[in-house]
């Protein structure tokens, strides 16, 4: 089982304001929708990374490009834009660091060039969000 921790300061600062919002009741539909689907890809991926409907792959432009081997996983398929979470493994060895999330790029040419990577966090090992 692997804890799933955010990246920061990006990721961790996206998800504590769609958490703040989920739970204060003032999220609009897209976030509600983004929320659930996150949640449920963030179980499927504590408990079995390489789980079949996250269709889990390395990302070859993006482990050069942050000197570490980058993961993507779907949160949806089948749809323009679909989105996409990526994922490193660590800072410790039962540790997923979710680094960024985007929809899938649609241009083939350094498709991966636009994405916003976070860094993993070293320090902060009380930050588990799940399992």
């Amino acid at each position: 089982m692997f804890n799933i921790r955010m990246g920061i300061p990006e990721m961790r600062e996206y998800w504590n304001g769609l958490e703040k919002n989920i739970k204060a009741h003032v999220a609009n539909k897209h976030e509600v929708m983004l929320f659930k689907k996150l949640v449920n890809c963030f179980k499927k991926l504590s408990s079995d990374p390489k789980y079949p409907g996250l269709c889990t792959h390395d990302i070859e432009a993006l482990t050069k490009r942050y000197g570490k081997k980058v993961w993507q996983s779907y949160l949806e398929n089948s749809k323009r834009a679909a989105g996409r979470i990526f994922w490193v493994y660590g800072p410790n060895k039962s540790d997923i660091t979710i680094i960024g999330l985007e929809p899938h790029p649609n241009d083939k040419k350094d498709a991966y060039r636009k994405v916003t990577l976070s860094s993993t966090d070293k320090g902060n090992e009380g930050n588990a969000l799940m399992p």
